[in-house]
């Protein structure tokens, strides 16, 4: 636990609340897979890091460090991609699942070192990377947490698409989501899904929903240099009104978990837990940036706050 002062292991039970401390892991861990998209073999290790650290992204072939930031998003086609500015060479795709098991288990302080441009699919899901989490264990630190509490309305609209983060008028702090879909494919349609964003729920309600594709559109991604990892393994494939997988879905409205599982992961690069209510329709990654970018030009909408005491906020 060196440079981890005062830290003290997670009690279980507080796992269904909105934690009000600082938290990283206990120890590091590790794992081995395939970038989806580049089709690339990469190591992702995942570091403790003390309070106030925040969460980076380390390229250890590169050697240099990406904060895990919005402001830091150059890409979001298909998967939100971070990079450093002036240096177009330096990126790390596909961060939305670490980044949404990171902020689904409440951590705030770690080192996401890969050893290429892009992290592991693994099995399309966060779920694999909540198991990492949890063989890692979770400590608190003794420094509060920081939020970002929504002041009023901010919203993001293309076509009939939007996003948007309102105050939070529940009385359970934390962050209250809902999102709808409606796709062409008869095996998805139209979907919504309401959640409110706290370890346990995150754990059972969306860490296991997979990213999913088009079967007419995957030879188009492919010779655009995309989705060449890709498979049944790590992905729901759709043709119509069919899921191309053969153990077929692991819930009936899989698609728009996944969806807000990625809304999670890219509102986790506000860079603090927000406390609000994020409404949605058909968005993506580049209208979740979008959102955030919105957010802090406006400092009228926002403001730092602690979150609320446990007590008020119990599942």
């Amino acid at each position: 636990m060196d440079g981890l002062p005062h830290a003290l292991i997670l009690d279980a039970p507080l796992m269904d609340r909105a934690p009000s401390w600082q938290r990283t892991l206990k120890a590091s861990i590790d794992c081995v897979g395939t970038g989806v998209h580049s089709g690339r073999r990469a190591r992702l290790a995942i570091h403790p890091a003390p309070a106030g650290h925040g969460i980076v992204f380390h390229r250890s072939d590169a050697g240099q460090t990406i904060p895990a930031r919005f402001d830091h998003v150059v890409d979001t086609r298909l998967c939100t991609v971070l990079g450093q500015p002036g240096n177009p060479a330096l990126r790390v795709g596909t961060v939305e699942h670490v980044m949404a098991a990171l902020a689904g288990q409440g951590i705030d302080n770690a080192v996401v070192e890969i050893d290429g441009p892009e992290v592991p699919i693994l099995d399309g899901s966060a779920a694999p990377l909540v198991f990492l989490l949890d063989c890692a264990g979770i400590v608190e630190l003794a420094a509060p947490r920081s939020a970002i509490e929504i002041l009023r309305p901010v919203r993001v609209s293309d076509g009939k698409a939007f996003a948007e983060l309102r105050p939070d008028r529940s009385g359970r702090g934390g962050l209250e989501m809902a999102l709808s879909i409606d796709f062409a494919a008869a095996a998805i349609g139209r979907q919504a899904f309401s959640f409110h964003l706290t370890p346990d729920g995150f754990r059972h309600e969306l860490a296991r929903a997979r990213t999913f594709a088009m079967a007419a559109e995957i030879d188009q991604l492919r010779s655009a240099g995309l989705a060449r990892g890709g498979s049944l393994d790590n992905a729901l494939v759709v043709d119509g009104d069919t899921v191309l997988n053969p153990g077929g879905l692991r819930m009936s409205d899989e698609f728009v978990r996944h969806k807000l599982l990625d809304a999670v992961g890219d509102l986790a690069l506000a860079g603090a837990p927000i406390h609000g209510r994020f409404v949605a329709h058909r968005s993506g990654h580049a209208l979740n940036n979008q959102l955030l970018r919105a957010l802090f030009a406006d400092a009228s909408a926002w403001r730092h706050a602690s979150p609320a005491p446990l007590a008020a906020v119990a599942a």
